[in-house]
């Protein structure tokens, strides 16, 4: 694929209000007009490159989101206060009383918990399928579908979609494809293969030092202006709106996502083929035992690589936070959720950020108490990181004592 979207953040260029490298911070809630007839036509959507009111958007704000447009080739963007806070509009603005979501039965936990638990309540209700499997989606579809929803690489399994046969089906039946990227930002561009609508959690690879908790929703002018207005937009009415400084921050940070990742791919896939060689249960979309590998990697952009995350299953939780504890006393890396961090960050979600997900179903989509979830950090000599990382695993009788080839 020729399409490089690291080279269309670095090619935007928004000056400082006094010619500063970066572009001014609008600290302000509210907005001035010189005359009153333009705020009555900024409040009917009529007056371009006019601010209103910060919850509606800001300078700061709508400079991450054209930096984010740009690095998923969508029209345009807006950011949100959190990821949750970009996907619960999208939901909420596609979908009336009645409608149905198709969605993947592997998906963070706190999304699950808003389609089986939160959006019933409005009538909407969700059938969670296997989403690698194209005709289980397309016989899941029924007259009152509008939605069907994925993960690029899904938490914490990290199943594959195959987003163009998903964007297939959803073109054929009239229905709205949106993909989360949030673990795939750069290596997988969702709306180059079709997805009608891209959303990310900012508070993780992309922002990258764990500071900020924010969110993206990329696609058409159409929908992001259906979204802002002050009528019945649900970014608008539902108020997750990012901070002025906090869009500042991360558009910084975003600067250097392109070489972040080639690190934490790299790092990954390391760890991922040498634990696989040691015999762990080992999950990453860059190994040829990964049933998507094929899929993935005809979907990526190969300098990015497969990801920095990947599973690994100790067989039990008991034996899964002896392991994370002993790691974290070894300055391995933290015992934390979330991901994308410089330093290693592992969790066990089946007691964590899927426990949202009921017993039984974890069980029967395979998410064992023992998976632990590694977010793979920017080590400089992986090798060292590995070998003292098998020591862990020899000491607790995860792994058998042998000299570890770190060639």
């Amino acid at each position: 694929m020729a399409f490089k979207p690291a080279n269309n953040i670095q090619d935007l260029q928004y000056f400082g209000e006094f010619g500063g490298v970066n572009p001014s911070v609008s600290d302000s809630s509210t907005y001035t007009f010189l005359s009153a007839k333009t705020m009555f036509d900024t409040f009917e959507g009529n007056a371009d490159g006019c601010y209103l009111y910060s919850r509606h958007s800001s300078p700061s704000n709508l400079y991450l989101g054209e930096a984010l447009a740009a690095m998923e080739g969508t029209e345009t963007a807006t950011v949100t206060a959190s990821g949750m806070g970009a996907i619960t509009p999208v939901i909420m603005q596609l979908c009336n009383a009645g409608d149905h979501i198709i969605s993947s039965r592997t998906i963070y936990g706190g999304t699950y918990a808003f389609l089986k638990n939160f959006s019933p309540k409005f009538n909407i209700e969700t059938s969670f399928v296997d989403i690698t499997k194209l005709d289980v989606v397309e016989a899941s579809i029924t007259k009152d579908t509008k939605i069907i929803y994925c993960e690029s690489v899904s938490n914490p399994l990290l199943e594959v979609a195959d987003i163009k046969g998903l964007a297939e089906i959803a073109k054929k039946h009239n229905l709205k494809l949106v993909v989360d990227n949030t673990f795939s930002p750069l290596s997988i561009s969702p709306a180059k293969l079709g997805a009608d609508i891209v959303v990310h959690s900012l508070t993780k690879f992309i922002n990258g030092s764990s500071d900020t908790v924010a969110g993206v929703i990329c696609g058409t002018q159409e929908f992001i202006d259906n979204l802002r207005n002050v009528n019945d937009g649900a970014c608008m009415l539902l108020g997750a709106t990012m901070d002025s400084l906090r869009s500042a921050s991360v558009l910084k940070n975003l600067r250097t996502l392109h070489i972040r990742m080639q690190q934490h791919s790299f790092n990954a896939n390391y760890l991922a083929e040498k634990f696989e060689n040691d015999g762990l249960k080992t999950v990453y979309p860059g190994l040829k035992s990964h049933p998507s590998h094929e899929l993935y990697k005809s979907m990526m952009l190969d300098k990015y690589g497969y990801g920095g995350m990947l599973t690994i299953d100790v067989g039990s939780i008991d034996k899964a936070n002896e392991l994370m504890e002993l790691m974290q006393e070894r300055n391995l890396g933290y015992l934390a959720v979330s991901l994308g961090f410089y330093k290693t960050l592992f969790s066990a979600p089946g007691s964590s950020t899927s426990s949202e997900i009921p017993d039984d179903e974890r069980e029967a989509m395979g998410l064992s108490d023992g998976l632990i979830r590694f977010s793979i950090g920017l080590d400089a000599d992986i090798k060292r990181t590995y070998k003292i990382m098998r020591e862990c695993m020899v000491e607790l009788n995860v792994l058998e004592a042998k000299a570890p080839e770190l060639v």
